[in-house]
């Protein structure tokens, strides 16, 4: 498309979106070569919507409004427009006003406003979307607030503007209603904006999985091939709805292809086509994504793999133009087993049994395994999904789904890459709350990079910090796919612990023991196990039972057991725990060795059972911590309100970033989304002070007197250090010499420090005053553009550089983290008075976190920052060392208009 020559064309505003209903369209500015779509876009809107839009009757728009509405400068008149197969179907425009309504320029900070959608896509969430996305443009253009002038019959348009969320006044003045809405983003509009993405992202998954009609596009004349299998599949498991078989090789006078009508192209079908499975090889799913494009058909599932990046993205960037999602490439399918879709458009002949579990999964070839165990354990599905290289549909839509959905109650999830961690610990962390989410991530020690096909966005944040993160947002992380249908199945079958007490019977002692170890390594608080002795009848596991599970002291109880060598009926046993436990609200879980039939016997009684006993408890395990999350999320903190100056940093941040942008030779920093720069030492010292955190001054030492100038300034005793980065912080390296008494100390440590390691051009000595005694500690913090920004505490030195102990939180961060994230250290028992020392002030170590993470978000261009070290003493602290970078431009953040990943 040849874009307008007034201004750059912005193509950072064009996004795909996901309408009210499910569907998707294409958001972009408007150019003059639009005027043919303007034309054909306003003569198919009703008399009616255009009297809303003029104020009067307007039936076509002259050569000069044409013009008008597609010619923009980007800053001050800006268009949009929703395209859907490349036509219009509603647009919005704002121009800048002044403080009398008139037209202006920047530094004016206003704008009017106007939308107009087509009368046959209303309430389809048009508006709204075109009304988010004006308003991050206006933003971006220095526009702070809107106004618009509505015509009191006009009731859609005023609810699209009070329902949004923003500040607003209204006035009726001159017979028509006045607007007028503050453009910075609030809590509601927020919460509104993510409650329509919910509604809809879940509505567009809702759609393929419950199709009314669906195409097989190269299913084959002969039984085999993939088509004719998914053919097979959808027949074997009663689909509901109507199924059609496509084959442009189709000889003449045959009609019918594996029992269901065959046709020629999806254009001969005459019924509208909800899902169409494309079983084509790679070179042919381009035309035929097309011809379902023109059919109108609402999703594909593409089989074929060996389709590239680039045109991966084209064939999403087409789906999406046609309204489609696209599940795939390299998918392996979806089943929905509700009474009302029994639907199984996979591979796989054998659909699981209906029950309470979501699975989502990127392998096909573990989606298999996954579905194969779950029907061994007896444990049923609602839904499973399998998006292979999730180029369009991915784990975070179908979250969003099974949010709501009320058949779905737990979540099993295989990933092999997040493409937005950010938006996902945001889903995650809502879902948990009331359905828990169980991921096992492969490719988790890859160097980061995806599997083929795969894109995500590049990031330097270790595996173990997303892990950390998505921990914390109330992810169940388990290491293997045994864990996560352990987890699932416990979850699934059985109530949530109250804690972490657990009670352990059985008649072996010996298997009693390892299950109690085995307790106590997974953080669990056994008590002594009940032996019953291998005497034990089933009648004896149910009284032991009811008597632990009526302990007050008990959370949930551990059953094993062994084989009788009299030999008893498994189904005995199996009754006898249900009896004992099916009115009981704490969870059991039965490990048992070689006991045939007891397996099948315990799952058809929703009792979940495991092969060890190490299986078991962890299995228990996890569903604690998820009951210990929820607990902790009911009280989240807040975060705290200190006496800063915002506005001062804020200016200091702008000079050096405006000092930094005239330098081109300022490194790129990809991990920041931008070019960085660094802080000098003076300003990185002053832009902490802004938030209250004081940084121990140095002086530089070029020379011995200057040395003991500093020192005498300073006052002894003293510490000289080097600042050369390789020997940063290396006391070990010779580089650090403490505790200087006197002149002819300092002096001799000055000799020796340069004789030993160069010069002290190379070396950069400092001279600064000695800290109180205490815990060195370092504060880290970063932003990555997928995660966010992410502060981290350690202690300094080997527990942190060496064994990777290390805490994280995203921020900000609330007064209930940040003691977590001192108290979650391995190596936390060293603040709080190891082997006899004193404890360190750790109320002061929380709140430097926290005015770090205060810091940290009201500046969202500061993308690094190292408070190093910082020595935490039995009162008070001292930052020692302070390193900041920013960067060019500003991060960006999660508050954006909603929008569709591009992959």
């Amino acid at each position: 498309m040849q874009r307008s020559t007034e201004r750059a064309y912005p193509t950072h505003w064009e996004a795909d979106i996901v309408l009210r209903d499910g569907g998707t369209a294409l958001i972009r500015p408007i150019t003059p070569d639009d005027a043919g779509r303007l034309v054909s876009f306003y003569e198919q809107v009703s008399d009616e919507s255009k009297y809303y839009r003029f104020f009067a009757p307007y039936p076509r728009l002259s050569d000069r409004d044409v013009r008008r509405f597609t010619h923009h400068d980007y800053v001050d008149r800006v268009g949009l427009a929703v395209t859907v197969g490349g036509e219009f179907i509603g647009t919005v425009r704002y121009d800048r006003i002044d403080g009398t309504g008139r037209p202006a320029s920047a530094p004016a900070d206003g704008a009017e406003v106007a939308f107009l959608v087509q009368d046959a896509h209303q309430g389809r969430g048009v508006a709204s979307n075109l009304l988010e996305h004006i308003a991050a443009c206006a933003r971006e253009r220095g526009v702070r607030r809107f106004t618009a002038e509505v015509l009191p019959a006009n009731h859609k348009m005023i609810k699209v503007f009070t329902d949004f969320g923003y500040s607003q006044q209204r006035s009726f003045e001159d017979g028509s209603v006045h607007l007028n809405l503050d453009l910075e983003p609030t809590e509601k509009s927020l919460a509104v904006q993510r409650a329509r993405e919910q509604r809809a992202e879940a509505r567009s998954v809702r759609r393929l999985l419950a199709p009314g009609s669906i195409a097989v596009i190269g299913a084959g004349r002969n039984p085999g091939g993939t088509g004719r299998t998914v053919i097979d599949s959808l027949a074997a498991a009663g689909f509901t709805g109507r199924v059609h078989a496509v084959n442009r090789l189709l000889p003449a006078g045959v009609d019918r292809l594996g029992g269901v009508p065959a046709h020629r192209s999806v254009g001969e079908i005459e019924e509208p086509v909800d899902l169409a499975v494309l079983a084509v090889p790679a070179d042919q799913v381009d035309p035929v994504l097309t011809e379902c494009g023109e059919r109108g058909v609402q999703g594909v599932i593409v089989f074929a793999d060996r389709i590239d990046r680039a045109d991966q993205r084209e064939l999403v960037r087409k789906a999406r133009s046609y309204g489609m999602r696209v599940i795939g490439p390299n998918a392996f399918g979806l089943i929905n087993t509700s009474p009302d879709a029994r639907l199984n458009a996979t591979l796989s002949a054998e659909t699981p049994g209906r029950g309470r579990i979501g699975l989502f999964t990127q392998s096909g070839a573990i989606g298999v395994a996954l579905l194969s165990t779950l029907h061994r354990q007896g444990a049923g599905l609602s839904s499973f999904v399998s998006a292979g290289n999730r180029a369009d549909v991915s784990g975070n839509d179908v979250l969003q789904y099974w949010d709501d959905d009320p058949d779905t109650d737990v979540v099993l999830m295989y990933l092999e890459s997040i493409g937005n961690p950010r938006k996902f610990t945001r889903l995650v962390r809502r879902t948990a709350l009331s359905k828990p989410v169980v991921v096992v991530k492969g490719a988790r020690h890859s160097a980061s990079a995806p599997p083929p096909g795969h894109a995500v966005p590049a990031s330097r944040t270790p595996d173990a910090t997303v892990s950390a993160l998505l921990r914390q947002a109330g992810v169940l992380l388990v290491d293997t796919v045994t864990e996560l249908v352990d987890t699932g199945v416990q979850l699934a079958f059985q109530p949530m612990p109250a804690g972490p007490r657990v009670a352990v019977l059985g008649n072996a002692e010996s298997l009693c023991l390892l299950t109690y170890d085995a307790c106590l390594a997974q953080g669990l608080r056994p008590s002594p196990p009940v032996n019953l002795t291998v005497a034990a009848t089933p009648e004896d596991y149910r009284a032991a039972l009811v008597q632990a599970l009526a302990d007050p002291e008990t959370d949930a109880v551990v059953v094993t057991a062994i084989p009788w060598v009299t030999g008893r009926a498994a189904a005995e046993l199996a009754d006898a725990l249900l009896d004992a436990s099916h009115t009981a609200d704490k969870p059991i879980a039965v490990a048992q060795l070689a006991i045939e039939g007891l397996d099948e016997e315990l799952s058809s009684r929703r009792i979940p059972t495991y092969p060890a006993p190490e299986r078991a408890v962890r299995a228990l395990a996890e569903a604690t911590r998820l009951a210990q999350w929820r607990s902790d999320a009911q009280q989240p903190g807040r975060v705290p309100e200190y006496d800063v100056d915002e506005g001062a940093a804020a200016r200091l941040v702008a000079a050096a970033l405006e000092d930094a942008a005239a330098d081109r030779d300022t490194p790129a920093d990809p991990a920041a989304g931008g070019r960085s720069v660094p802080l000098d030492p003076a300003r990185t010292a002053e832009l902490l002070a802004h938030y209250g955190i004081a940084v121990q001054p140095t002086r530089p030492a070029p020379d011995a007197d200057s040395a003991v100038e500093a020192a005498r300034e300073l006052g002894y005793p003293v510490a000289l250090k080097t600042t050369a980065p390789h020997l940063r912080h290396r006391a070990d390296l010779g580089g650090v010499r403490l505790s200087l008494a006197g002149e002819r100390e300092l002096r001799r440590a000055w000799q020796e420090l340069t004789g030993a390691l160069g010069s002290a051009d190379e070396l950069r000595p400092v001279v600064q005053a000695m800290a109180p005694r205490g815990v060195d500690t370092v504060v880290h913090a970063s932003f990555d553009p997928s995660i966010g920004t992410v502060l981290s505490f350690g202690l300094a030195g080997t527990p942190s550089e060496l064994l990777g102990d290390l805490s994280y939180r995203l921020v900000p961060v609330t007064d209930r983290e940040a003691g977590r994230l001192v108290g979650d250290l391995r190596s936390a028992p060293m603040l709080y008075g190891w082997r006899g020392s004193r404890p360190a002030d750790v109320p002061a170590l929380e709140e430097l976190l926290l005015r770090v993470s205060v810091l940290l978000d009201d500046h969202p261009e500061i993308v690094a920052l190292d408070l190093e070290p910082t020595v935490v003493a039995s009162e008070g602290l001292t930052v020692l060392g302070a390193a900041v970078r920013l960067a060019l431009p500003p991060a960006t953040t999660d508050l954006g208009p909603r929008r569709l990943a591009t992959h």
